[in-house]
């Protein structure tokens, strides 16, 4: 007997898979989103971050963008739950990820607001959910050729027991964990050159210089190699990376790039400041959205140096914080060099993960 193919083993699942959202008596109405829903989006979310993850909180700006994101189509992939007062009280999305190299990923999001908890409408709108990521998977799978991989995900703060037993009764299993790190600005931040290559002097001392705009596509093709072998990575696509350096919390002032004896980027350190956070972290912060090393500069010590110019520019910021999460089984052995940079873990979350 021969093994299925991805689009059969994706076909049987969605048997299986609800396709609709049950009736719920405390939900009035399921439906789909559209723009004028976003203030009613982000006040569930704002109340759920405010409960599973209290140092941060979700931007509007965030949930805004998927609106004009094109692989996004919100009438399709998202479900909101609406009470008797014309209230969202929960929502849930299936986002396929755009990007086509081998690999097919579904990220599930959403929320149920504190207030309408273990009532059961978490489980429903994951099943859901679930079963929009079949589809789109389905979808895809039936237009690719070759090996390819396929999987759902989603993200749980590891005190959020409740929604981890909710992945978990779904089919979904904890692969990944990440932590959270947080640095005390008062701590002098240390200067740590890059190596030159013993091997081809050729290629020039690396330096660190600030982000300038002109180098966007650049950045983001260094970031597309330095990811490639990390967990989970898809390279990230014109559109999502246009939204992230464009937007309203990219620091280019705060940001680092690495670059080799020929100008071009090696390595980056990209920061961003929300100042929603800094009530509910009680300190001002930045945050340091990607730190990565093109795979041919790793082991020159490119990574530290361009860590320490960010973090001396968020010390002269004034900036009492630095924070960062790091997958705690990162490949480049990330964890230890935070730790050497003086970051503190603080929370984790988990990936719970169902795999075609």
């Amino acid at each position: 007997m021969t093994e299925k193919s991805l689009l059969d083993r994706i076909e049987t699942l969605r048997a299986a898979a609800p396709a609709q959202l049950p009736p719920h008596p405390a939900v009035a109405q399921w439906r789909a989103p559209t723009e004028a829903d976003i203030d009613g989006i982000h006040a569930v979310a704002a109340a759920a971050d405010a409960v599973d993850h209290p140092n941060w909180l979700t931007a509007r700006e965030e949930i805004a963008d998927t609106f004009d994101l094109p692989h996004i189509d919100h009438a399709r992939d998202t479900r909101v739950a609406v009470d008797a007062e014309g209230t969202i009280i929960a929502f849930g999305s299936a986002f396929l990820h755009p990007a086509r190299v081998g690999a097919l990923a579904v990220n599930l999001g959403g929320a149920v607001h504190p207030s309408w908890r273990r009532q059961g409408i978490g489980t429903a709108l994951l099943a859901w959910q679930r079963a929009r990521g079949l589809e789109q998977l389905a979808e895809a799978a039936a237009e690719v050729t070759g090996e390819w991989t396929a999987d759902l995900k989603t993200y749980a703060e590891e005190g959020n027991l409740d929604a981890r037993a909710v992945a978990e009764r779904a089919g979904f299993a904890p692969e990944r964990w990440f932590t959270t790190m947080e640095r005390d600005m008062r701590v002098p931040v240390p200067v740590v050159p890059a190596r030159a290559d013993p091997d081809d002097a050729a290629r020039g001392a690396v330096r660190v210089v600030p982000y300038t705009h002109d180098r966007d596509d650049e950045v983001r093709l260094a970031r597309n190699d330095a990811f490639r072998d990390h967990w989970g990575s898809q390279p990230s696509q014109p559109e999502t990376w246009a939204k992230f350096v464009g937007g309203p919390f990219f620091r280019a002032d705060l940001s680092r790039l690495a670059l080799d004896g020929d100008g071009a980027v090696v390595g980056f350190c990209l920061a961003s400041v929300n100042e929603d956070d800094w009530v509910t972290m009680g300190a001002s912060s930045a945050y340091i959205e990607l730190i990565g090393v093109v795979r041919a500069h790793r082991g020159r010590r490119v990574a530290p140096a361009v860590i320490t110019g960010t973090l001396a520019a968020i010390a002269a910021a004034g900036l009492e914080r630095a924070v960062l999460d790091v997958d705690t089984a990162s490949p480049t052995g990330a964890n230890t060099l935070y730790e050497g940079l003086d970051f503190h873990a603080t929370e984790r979350s988990v990936a719970l993960v169902e795999r075609v």
